[in-house]
């Protein structure tokens, strides 16, 4: 039997409360847990000391027998000085993925054609623009 520390989802809707709980880890999320040995309320404020509690002795007694926790329990773990947490790092996190690389390459392509495709209806309006002034000027003109 493999056993897991998670968490349990309790309380109302939009309303989140947490029971830390040992469990068997193919039980369902909020189905039967072995040992109940804390609580998260993420409704509270961080710096709230009510916010995690945990039993600390009974942590260490799951973690010595095997038990292993989830990524969010190892983290209040690590705050509460139960199991030490190796810091990770994924420095990729913020960088696209291919094909969003590729759609971007396929914007700036189409936005530089229609600036370049502005750029040509501008230059034929100033011509005829010009050529309008022109046959003014000479029409006003009278001739010498």
């Amino acid at each position: 039997m493999s056993v897991s520390i998670r968490l349990s989802r309790g309380g109302a809707k939009k309303r989140p409360y947490y029971r830390i709980v040992v469990a068997n880890s193919r039980s369902p999320r909020d189905g039967a847990f072995i040992e109940k040995i804390g609580t998260y309320n993420p409704m509270l404020a961080k710096d709230d000391e009510k916010r995690v509690i945990v039993d600390a002795e009974r942590a260490r007694h799951w973690l010595s027998v095997g038990a292993q926790p989830t990524d969010r329990v190892a983290r209040f773990f690590d705050a509460a000085g139960v199991k030490e947490r190796a810091a990770r790092n994924n420095p990729n996190k913020a960088v696209p993925g291919e094909k969003a690389k590729e759609r971007a390459e396929e914007r700036a392509a189409k936005a530089a054609a229609a600036a370049e495709a502005a750029a040509e209806a501008t230059e034929v309006k100033q011509e005829e623009a010009e050529a309008v002034i022109a046959e003014a000027v000479e029409e006003a003109t009278p001739e010498a």
